[in-house]
């Protein structure tokens, strides 16, 4: 743990990265026993930050779909702290620092976009 956490360290939001971590598994006793439990995993994407009320996470964000008011949906992966095992930039400051804060506001509200007009469907006049 103590490794995987001074690799993190080296990390800045927007940076680039490449994540080796385990993954849970499910199976039964005759599917191979110990060996079809370790599921090696490699996750890359735009470094979010660690997030996480209870358990410490990789936050990894993958597809970003930006909107006209600067919102984003993001597509992500969240890997748990202790799960990880290797984690290194493969390209540093991939993503500008304005626009990674706007991708960690969008992630932080949940996608949450407030509307100043309705958006609903309007008859057309004739």
């Amino acid at each position: 743990m103590k490794e995987i956490e001074r690799l993190i360290r080296e990390l800045s939001l927007g940076d680039l990265v490449r994540v080796e971590w385990f993954d849970a598994s499910i199976g039964k006793s005759l599917s191979g026993g110990l060996n079809g439990i370790d599921i090696p995993v490699v996750s890359w994407g735009i470094f979010l930050g660690i997030l996480g009320s209870r358990n410490r996470h990789i936050i990894l964000a993958q597809n970003c779909f930006r909107y006209a008011d600067g919102y984003y949906d993001i597509d992500y992966t969240a890997v748990p702290l202790n799960w990880a095992v290797k984690a290194a930039a493969i390209a540093k400051e991939h993503m500008p620092s304005c626009e990674v804060k706007m991708l960690l506001n969008s992630f932080l509200t949940g996608g949450r976009r407030t509307f100043t007009h309705p958006t609903g469907q309007r008859k057309a006049r004739r």
